[in-house]
């Protein structure tokens, strides 16, 4: 059976068609500048094909939420989430439900991440959960840099690796990559180069506009065609919808975006004495809150898959025993690792390989950690800071809260000034927070520590003698002086 999805029309007056299980095995790529109605043309793409196939909607800005009322989508809201996505990633495959996957809300490295993360896990299913699924991709060029940006080096490398995955070997797992940019020469090449079918919108630069035109088999004194476009109309080509460059409007949607677009509305009348006393009077002004959504508990986002899925079998039982014996075997193997000179200044993905190794000669039993739990593990015994109960009161559990709200890099070296604070000990020196954080400069340890105190998680001063005091606002604490030069010697 084949199945045609309404997108628009052509400029015969021709209805422009997709071919739903075609392009379910060919891919597609949509360009267009901020304005040129892009997530227009997505919002389109999923109502139409929402009764037909399962979709996953990568969502960097929220944008896409507001299908779930119209059309069932279950929301993931990735800021409270993040240490389930792969279980949740596990069941929305298995019971086939759609979902928006915001992640409105995140740094760009934590969204990098949490994309990563769950692209992997979908991509990683059971063969028996291999349904087909329309993976849509808004802003993809967060998610696929051709280069080096903003985010840290470790956090594109493992976003780059699922969005190459989906694009180039997701066909035979049912994945079907729909990705949307707003410029071709910041999306990297071998993943724009797997899609099949194209949707080629408004765009301005050169270099956008050559590489369109030849995406499209176009000259390139053709490519000015792009230039011109009106907002809501693309080429486009590809075997699902055709086999020569033809210029589409996209049609109406049923829901809008949470946002909209900058609209004018009349200036307020007021006098210029009264507007001057509105800006200039003593005390707190009343802000108005920014409407934000609540978000949504891993366990509430879970049930909800369950529920929305088919009846599936009962997870065996879990013996909590042998989870309490795997967690101390894999804390063992960790320890062993950091007991050695040169493991904390290695990198963190030759370690993760190291520590899978040394599992798999202890016969560790279950499955070992995933990277992100690793790479936690990791920094708290850089710092010395146990995971096995030792410090577990009120007081410390605070600290691992207030430590949450940093870089996973960062949260060790935090915990490990907050236990020298507890203990009312000396404050650590530049060379032991260096090690902490996996480096042997003691001036990127300060400037770590200036970062933390910009941010207002910590503050430092001196004492008469030159001895550094961290403080911690948050929690009440701080440590005895301490000299920074300290151990800094080699």
């Amino acid at each position: 059976m084949t199945i045609s999805i309404d997108i628009g029309a052509r400029q015969n007056g021709q209805r422009a068609v997709f071919d739903l299980e075609e392009l379910l095995a060919t891919r597609l790529l949509v360009q267009g500048n901020s304005g040129s109605g892009k997530s227009h043309l997505l919002r389109r793409l999923l109502e139409q094909s929402a009764p037909w196939v399962q979709q996953c909607v990568i969502d960097p800005e929220g944008d896409f939420v507001t299908l779930a009322d119209a059309f069932g989508h279950v929301v993931i809201d990735a800021a409270s989430c993040e240490r389930d996505l792969n279980a949740i990633a596990d069941r929305v495959r298995r019971h086939r439900v759609s979902v928006v996957f915001n992640l409105e809300g995140l740094e760009v490295d934590r969204q990098m991440r949490a994309a990563a993360t769950f692209l992997n896990a979908l991509f990683e299913a059971e063969r028996d959960l291999w349904y087909p699924m329309l993976v849509v991709v808004d802003e993809a060029q967060l998610f696929a840099p051709a280069a080096s940006g903003d985010a840290d080096e470790e956090s594109r490398r493992q976003s780059l690796t699922a969005m190459t995955n989906l694009m180039c070997r997701g066909r035979k797992r049912g994945l079907a990559g729909v990705i949307a940019t707003q410029r071709l020469a910041k999306l990297a090449k071998n993943v724009a180069a797997e899609a099949s079918n194209f949707l080629m919108g408004r765009t301005f630069l050169d270099i956008d506009m050559a590489r369109a035109a030849d995406l499209l088999g176009m000259e390139r004194r053709q490519a000015e065609t792009f230039r011109n476009l009106e907002r809501g109309r693309f080429v486009a080509l590809g075997p699902a919808i055709g086999r020569r460059p033809d210029a589409v409007a996209i049609g109406p949607v049923e829901t809008e975006a949470r946002g909209g677009g900058p609209k004018l509305t009349p200036l307020p009348e007021t006098p210029v004495e009264d507007a001057a006393s509105l800006i200039f009077r003593p005390g707190p002004e009343a802000v108005r809150p920014r409407v934000v959504p609540t978000p949504v508990a891993a366990e509430d986002v879970l049930a909800k898959l369950a529920e929305r899925g088919e009846a599936a079998e009962a997870p065996p039982a879990t013996d909590l025993f042998a989870g309490a014996e795997r967690e101390a075997a894999t804390g063992a193997i960790i320890a062993e690792m950091m007991a050695e000179p040169e493991a904390g200044f290695q990198p963190v993905s030759l370690l993760y390989q190291d520590f899978l190794v040394r599992c798999r000669i202890a016969k560790v039993a279950g499955e070992p950690l995933d990277l992100p739990s690793f790479r936690k593990a990791l920094a708290l015994a850089k710092a010395g800071v146990a995971e096995d109960g030792s410090m577990a009161d009120g007081a410390w559990d605070q600290a691992t809260l207030v430590a949450s709200a940093l870089p996973e890099d960062v949260r060790g070296v935090f915990l490990l000034l907050a236990k020298s604070a507890l203990a009312e000990a000396p404050c650590p020196s530049d060379a032991e927070i260096a090690r902490a954080y996996g480096t042997r400069s003691t001036g990127r340890a300060r400037r770590l520590l200036a970062y933390m105190e910009e941010r207002g998680f910590i503050a430092t001063a001196t004492d008469l003698r030159g001895a550094r005091i961290v403080s911690l606002p948050d929690l009440g604490w701080r440590t005895a002086p301490g000299k920074a030069e300290l151990a800094t010697a080699g």
